[in-house]
């Protein structure tokens, strides 16, 4: 049909099923909004206000839903802007489709000066994509919007990028569109000898424990997960991105605090989806005796079991075919082992009481919020303790930045989950500093009649910097901040305010506003107890050696 490519653009979308797409309109992009404002309800054109937050939310929205988020912003600034956001999607395999204007089709690479022209755009969004086009001509944009949501369903969940020129956008021609496969689902399958020998390693193991992170979530391989488990009778540790894959109520499942117990006496340990990494260094995330413990890899990305780490067996696959693989790979009978987890876990909770002030604002939060609720981490002294006493019973309910780390992002990623979830519950804390990046976004959520719960903890400083550089230098600089009225700022934009000066209050405001209105929450807090060595499988000492969780064994070495 003779189409603009606006036109097909926005057609195609909602042939790939995109219902929603997250954007800032600019003069590059006219066409693309036109196109989308002629198919009325059939596609919603989300506007936040600030360019970063398109990329936020739509990362927000895809990993609680389960749907591709789209955002699409002007080439230069708006692409870079998006960029922490598509860098966040990358960290943690997350589907979302970025759509990025560009500049008159016949300039780009000229160097003329043009309007938001930058230098080698297009390998600026790969550094943030794992699979990115240009088009050439309007004929190619169906095209390319079909196979780049090929690409976010094949291999590693991870953000897609298509660029357009803004002439070809306006152009007329006859174009095809491209109807999607929905029986092709992209799963890559294991290899059925690398299962077999997987299998057979498993099932001799004296302890073995499963090591699930954010690639496991991301494939949606719970119940493959815990009926894996539950035939082996194995432990299974989560890491911070991996919160959820298996319910915190499941009777093997382990934080990576109480996780130092059975990775000091397990013989294979069964790593999926999961670079197995200390983000800082790179070193393994356990330094135990690996002449003792074998690893067995299950992971999409082969660069996941590269040295530092080691492999003994690789599996490159998707996780929940490869967990079910090895589930039926097993013989049949269900093995019967003596472990006392319940010991282990009670001596977790017992370190954390070392930590009693940020415990009290997470018992509070985990009260409050549903167990479907969706709870959206930021990096705030309470939200780095989270990631391992934090409580989460369902997938997609517990929200990180993963490795990526990037400071502001919960506040508008948690407006991409409640936009896409508007009968759950959602909740994000931030402290006065990371919720600076996007606190303009009180707009969007009275804009679109949002109903998340923005809890700021406010000590007046980058508080992590400030801890770190005093702890390093005996002094800090820059780490004090000049904050606004919080109140004050709330009422600007209609959105409820209070002040919960003690966990208590958190509770019991969380619980009155929940799903009823939005409303930001100002948590004033001084100095606070330090949360990391509390947080990974190595590192900081609790303090007491971590019980054998062998029935009848003595406690194991500190490590």
């Amino acid at each position: 049909m003779r189409l603009t490519g606006g036109q097909a653009l926005a057609r195609q979308l909602v042939l790939e099923g995109t219902t929603d797409v997250f954007g800032v309109p600019g003069v590059q992009l006219d066409w693309a909004v036109d196109g989308l404002r002629q198919l009325g309800n059939q596609i919603h054109y989300v506007v936040p206000r600030h360019e970063q937050t398109t990329a936020y939310m739509a990362d927000g929205y895809a990993r609680t839903t389960g749907k591709i988020g789209t955002c699409m912003v002007v080439p230069g600034p708006g692409m870079l802007n998006a960029m922490a956001g598509l860098a966040t999607a990358y960290a943690c395999s997350s589907q979302v489709l970025a759509i990025v204007g560009n500049i008159h089709s016949a300039a780009i690479g000229k160097g003329y000066g043009l309007l938001h022209e930058v230098r080698n755009q297009s390998e600026i969004l790969g550094s943030v994509t794992k699979w990115h086009a240009q088009a050439r001509s309007p004929k190619d944009i169906p095209g390319l919007v079909h196979e780049a949501v090929w690409q976010l369903r094949c291999g590693r969940p991870q953000p897609v990028g298509v660029e357009i020129a803004h002439d070809l956008l306006a152009a007329t021609d006859e174009i095809d569109l491209f109807q999607p496969n929905p029986d092709d689902d992209g799963r890559v399958r294991p290899d059925a000898g690398a299962i077999e020998s997987a299998a057979a390693m498993l099932g001799a193991a004296t302890l073995p424990v499963i090591y699930a992170g954010g690639g496991a979530l991301a494939a949606r391989a719970s119940a493959s997960l815990a009926k894996l488990a539950e035939k082996l009778q194995a432990p299974v540790v989560m890491s911070e991105n991996g919160r959820g894959t298996l319910s915190d109520r499941h009777p093997l499942a382990l934080s990576a605090l109480a996780g130092r117990a059975v990775f000091a006496h397990a013989d294979v340990a069964l790593i999926v989806g999961s670079r197995f990494a200390d983000t800082t260094t790179g070193a393994p995330a356990w330094s135990g005796d690996d002449d003792k413990l074998k690893y067995i890899w299950l992971n999409l990305d082969a660069q996941a079991w590269l040295p530092p780490r080691k492999a003994d067996i690789m599996i490159e696959a998707d996780a929940g075919l490869g967990l079910e693989a090895l589930a039926a790979a097993l013989p049949s009978a269900r093995v019967s082992r003596d472990l006392d987890l319940a010991k282990v876990r009670a001596w977790a909770n017992e370190q954390l009481n070392g930590v009693a002030d940020l415990m009290a604002w997470i018992r509070a939060l985990r009260a409050a919020i549903p167990d479907d609720g969706i709870f959206v981490n930021e990096l705030t002294q309470v939200g780095y303790l989270t990631r391992s006493a934090y409580p989460v019973y369902a997938p997609g309910s517990y929200i990180t930045p993963g490795y990526q780390g990037t400071l502001g992002y919960g506040f508008p990623t948690a407006l991409g989950a409640s936009y896409g979830n508007p009968g759950r519950a959602v909740v994000c804390i931030s402290g006065d500093g990371g919720f600076g990046w996007g606190m303009q976004e009180l707009a969007t959520v009275g804009k679109y009649g949002l109903k998340p719960a923005v809890v700021v903890f406010n000590d007046g400083h980058f508080g992590n910097v400030k801890r770190l550089q005093e702890d390093q230098f005996g002094a800090s600089l820059g780490a004090n901040l000049q904050n606004p009225h919080f109140d004050r700022f709330a009422a600007a934009f209609d959105i409820a305010y209070a002040r919960a000066d003690t966990a208590d209050e958190l509770e019991q405001v969380l619980k009155r506003s929940l799903g009823v209105e939005p409303i930001l929450i100002e948590a004033r807090v001084g100095a606070l107890s330090s949360p990391w060595p509390y947080i990974r499988l190595r590192g900081g000492k609790p303090g007491t050696q971590p019980p054998d969780p062998r029935r009848g064994q003595r406690a194991a070495h500190a490590h």
